[in-house]
C-alpha cells in the first residue's frame, strides 16, 4: 500500500498560495459520516489555516458518495464558488456495488473537470475495510481531507493565473 508508512498531511504554509480570496464549496457524503465527518474537518481546518475565510467556505450534505457528482454540480451552478472540494468514502462489501459506485463517482468528477471552468477535487476514500479509512481520516496516515484542501488552493490559484 503506498501511504502504509506515509502521513501525507504535512505541509508547509510557505508554500502554498494565501486563499483569503478564495471562496470554496464543500460537498460532503453522509454515508460513512464518522469517516467523511473528520475529512470534512480536516479539510476546514486546513483552508482557515490557509488564509481562507470561513464564510467563504460552503458546505453541502449530499446522502452518499454517487451524489456527490450532482451536489458538486449545482453548487458549481449556483454559489460562485471558487473550487469544489468532494468528499465520500466507499468501504468494500461482498458485492460489486463497491467497484460501481467508485467508478461512477470517479468518472463523474473527472467529467465535471472536463467540461467546468471550476476545479472540482476528488476526496473519495475506497477502502477494503474500515480501518483503511479510520486511518487515512485522522488516523495513523493523517487526513485525506488536508490533502484534498491543499490541492484546491492550489488548483484554485492556477485557475486564477491562467485566466
Amino acid at each position: 500500500m503506498a501511504t502504509e508508512n506515509k502521513n501525507l498531511s504535512h505541509y508547509d504554509k510557505n508554500t502554498i498560495p494565501n486563499a483569503k480570496d478564495f471562496r470554496f464549496g464543500i460537498v460532503v457524503s453522509e454515508w460513512n459520516g464518522h469517516i467523511t465527518g473528520g475529512l470534512y474537518q480536516g479539510a476546514v481546518d486546513t483552508l482557515i489555516d490557509c488564509g481562507a475565510l470561513p464564510e467563504n467556505i460552503i458546505k453541502w450534505d449530499v446522502p452518499g458518495s454517487f451524489e456527490l457528482i450532482y451536489g458538486a454540480k449545482r453548487m458549481m451552478d449556483t454559489q460562485n464558488v471558487d473550487c469544489v472540494i468532494t468528499i465520500g468514502c466507499v468501504i468494500k462489501g461482498e458485492t460489486m456495488h463497491f467497484e460501481f459506485v467508485c467508478e461512477g463517482v470517479t468518472q463523474g468528477i473527472k467529467d465535471l473537470n472536463v467540461i467546468g471552468d471550476i476545479p472540482v477535487i476528488f476526496c473519495l476514500l475506497t477502502d477494503n475495510n474500515e480501518q483503511q479509512s479510520i486511518d487515512r481520516s485522522g488516523g495513523k496516515h493523517g487526513n485525506k481531507g488536508i490533502e484534498a484542501a491543499i490541492t484546491a488552493i492550489k488548483m484554485t490559484d492556477l485557475r486564477e493565473r491562467s485566466k
